[in-house]
């Protein structure tokens, strides 16, 4: 059983952690253009080394999270996250301004959701399902609060200012990370006089078991990363006037938090492998509404609601469809390595997104998030009938 404290700091850290390390750029980043005079692309390309520095490390972190446990490696998630906002702060050249990303986006793989469910996995093993979905609900809410208070400091006071306000958020995780239980779950023994039977199927994934949780994570987080960036200009060039496709774009964290809610609430009994085929089913139907988002303000809302809901429970699954996949013990090391694509097709997205918006308008960037989500749903199809008979 894990404690409810343990869940409530793991969702403070989350929500403070997503906050000053990935939501960063989004609000800093035009401050960051201006001061420092380069390129958006240069500028912005910091955040995708972070990305490509995160994939680099994700099976590392996945080992140590198995061996040494999240109060370990969390906390040195915290330290490093606040050098590299110290770095970043003081940071007037390109290669420490590369460095400082390279560096947070190592902190990010020890800090973010996939460090934390793992840390739950170890704490918990197959009951810490909920504990999951419940820290999601906070993580959720990062952009939400600290978009506004990064970008009041940095108009004020200067990005410099906010990203070491940024680093002072870090330390004070430290110690809600230190707290959380070094304790691994124990499985229990077979009862007495049991006969003895192989071993259960989700200790011995097969290969096309992970190939599919591997593409599908890759695909939902390049639709992520690509609907992050690109979300607003989409909606602005199908026709929405740019203030309104700002506020329209806000009700995707509201679907997000909201189909976390309800999975909270109303999902306790249901397998992580059909909450997946619901959130993969959402994702290309909502792609669908958005042709029509520039000619009705009521469908785009519907689209980024929607997206945003189908979105979130896709988080929550990526989480927890190990814990019916694999074996718990080793839960860390095999997501760790299984996460690698997502890093880098996140990293990749952005790009492909501008190319596809600049070779055939919001359109083309829609087709392209059609395929992705098509091809995300027709594995989690797949998924569900190869694992089906071991359960």
């Amino acid at each position: 059983m894990i404690a409810p404290r343990t869940v409530v700091a793991l969702g403070v850290s989350q929500l403070v952690s997503w906050g000053i390390s990935y939501y960063l750029i989004g609000v800093l980043g035009p401050l960051m253009v201006s001061d420092l005079h380069w390129s958006r692309a240069m500028v912005y390309g910091g955040f995708s080394a972070a990305l490509l520095a995160s994939a680099a490390s994700s099976p590392l972190a996945g080992r140590w999270l198995d061996r040494l446990g999240g109060a370990w490696v969390m906390t040195l998630g915290s330290v490093v996250t606040a050098l590299a906002c110290l770095a970043l702060a003081v940071a007037h050249g390109v290669a420490l301004y590369y460095a400082a990303w390279i560096a947070m986006g190592f902190a990010m793989r020890l800090t973010l959701y996939d460090a934390a469910f793992a840390a739950l996995a170890r704490m918990g093993g197959p009951l810490a399902k909920r504990p999951i979905a419940q820290i999601t609900l906070l993580g959720g809410l990062a952009s939400t609060v600290f978009w506004p208070v990064g970008g009041f400091i940095g108009e004020r006071y200067g990005w410099r200012a906010a990203v070491l306000v940024y680093g002072a958020f870090a330390l004070a995780m430290i110690p809600l990370h230190a707290s959380l239980p070094r304790s691994r779950y124990a499985h229990p023994p077979p009862e007495k006089g049991a006969p003895a039977g192989p071993a259960p199927a989700a200790a011995h994934p097969d290969r096309l078991a992970q190939v599919l949780y591997s593409l599908i994570v890759a695909l939902v987080t390049f639709l992520n990363s690509g609907m992050s960036s690109h979300m607003i200009g989409i909606l602005s060039g199908l026709g929405l006037a740019a203030s309104t496709a700002v506020w329209v774009s806000a009700a995707r964290g509201i679907g997000q938090s909201a189909s976390r809610l309800a999975e909270i609430v109303f999902g306790h009994g249901v397998s992580p492998l059909r909450l997946n085929l619901l959130a993969t089913l959402v994702l290309p139907a909502s792609f669908a509404l958005a042709f029509w988002s520039g000619s009705f303000v009521a469908v785009a809302l519907a689209f980024t609601f929607s997206y945003g809901a189908g979105n979130g429970v896709a988080t929550i699954t990526r989480g927890t469809l190990p814990l019916v996949l694999f074996d718990v013990r080793t839960y860390g090391a095999i997501v760790g390595r299984l996460l690698v694509p997502s890093f880098l097709l996140s990293a990749a997205a952005p790009l492909a997104y501008a190319e596809a918006s600049q070779r055939f308008g919001p359109q083309g960037a829609l087709w392209l998030s059609i395929g992705a989500a098509a091809i995300a749903l027709a594995a989690s199809v797949a998924l569900a009938a190869i694992a089906k008979p071991r359960r």
